[in-house]
């Protein structure tokens, strides 16, 4: 590959993340996930839990929604890292 190439392919891989990671923080900030946002929820014993979409630990995303019509979820919860908190 000539090095105009190599130039004109690492500034379309600059572009891109700087779109992609603008985009992504656009969204995060303004809470537009598609999803209807959770605040101060309160629960009693015996109510079904509202569906929620958090971060796991491969830098995906789960739903309590993906997992419908199991018997059990258990969640855990962790700091980042494994960090005091």
């Amino acid at each position: 590959m000539t090095k105009k190439g190599w130039i004109g392919l690492v500034l379309a891989l600059v572009i891109g993340l700087v779109i992609g990671f603008g985009l992504t923080a656009a969204l995060n900030l303004s809470g537009k996930t598609g999803e209807p946002q959770i605040h101060n929820a309160h629960l009693q014993v015996g109510d079904e839990a509202p569906n929620f979409r958090l971060p796991n630990q491969k830098g995906g995303y789960v739903r309590l929604s993906d997992y419908r019509g199991q018997k059990h979820v258990v969640l855990a919860f962790y700091p980042l890292a494994w960090t005091p908190v």
